[in-house]
C-alpha cells in the first residue's frame, strides 16, 4: 500500500528485521519520549510481528506505526514514532488514517492507543494525548499500575466502521 501526498508517502513494511532497524532508528531519536532503552528495544522487537508502515519524505524516513490486533474487533497502535522535524507536518495524520484504513480493511470495530495519562505532568505526553484527541481518539480510562505507579496509563479509543454521509 503506497499513498502519496506532495512528496511524503505511507509504505508498509513486512520483512522483520526491517520493521526492528526502523524502529529502533526512530525511538532512538525521540529520547523525550522513549527514553528507556530497554523498553526502545522491546518496542523494536515487538513490532517484528505486527502489521507496520513507515511514514517518508521524498525518500527520507519520518515515521512509523505499528497496529498490534488484540481481536476481531480492535487493533491497537502499540508504538508510533515521528523525527521531531517532521512533527506539525501531517506524517502522523496520515499513519493514523493508514491505521483506519488497515483496521477497515481487517473489518475491525475500534482502533486504540495507550499513552500516558495527564494526571503524568509530563509536557511531551500532554502534546502526544493533544494530537491523539485531535484525530478522534477519545480517553476511555486510566490505568494507574498498568506499565507502573510512576507512569499511568490512559487507554484511548475510536469507533473506525462508521461510513460518514
Amino acid at each position: 500500500m503506497h499513498a502519496d501526498i506532495s512528496g511524503e508517502s505511507i509504505t508498509e513494511v513486512t520483512a522483520p528485521d526491517e520493521k526492528f532497524e526502523i524502529c529502533l532508528k526512530i525511538l532512538q531519536a525521540l529520547p523525550d519520549w522513549f527514553g528507556v532503552e530497554k523498553m526502545v528495544t522491546n518496542y523494536a522487537n515487538d513490532v517484528r510481528d505486527n502489521f507496520f508502515c513507515c511514514a517518508f519524505d521524498n525518500n527520507n524516513l519520518a515515521g512509523f506505526v505499528s497496529l498490534k490486533v488484540h481481536n476481531p474487533h480492535t487493533a491497537e497502535i502499540h508504538v508510533m514514532g515521528i523525527l521531531q522535524e517532521y512533527h506539525r507536518r501531517g506524517i502522523g495524520r496520515m499513519l493514523i488514517e493508514r491505521c483506519i484504513q488497515q483496521c477497515r480493511l481487517w473489518g475491525m470495530d475500534f482502533l486504540t492507543v495507550k499513552t500516558l495519562a495527564d494526571i503524568h505532568p509530563d509536557e511531551f505526553y500532554k502534546k502526544t494525548r493533544q494530537f491523539y484527541q485531535a484525530m478522534g481518539f477519545k480517553p476511555l480510562e486510566v490505568f494507574p499500575l498498568h506499565w507502573d505507579a510512576d507512569n499511568p496509563c490512559l487507554l484511548m479509543a475510536m469507533p473506525v466502521n462508521y461510513v460518514s454521509e
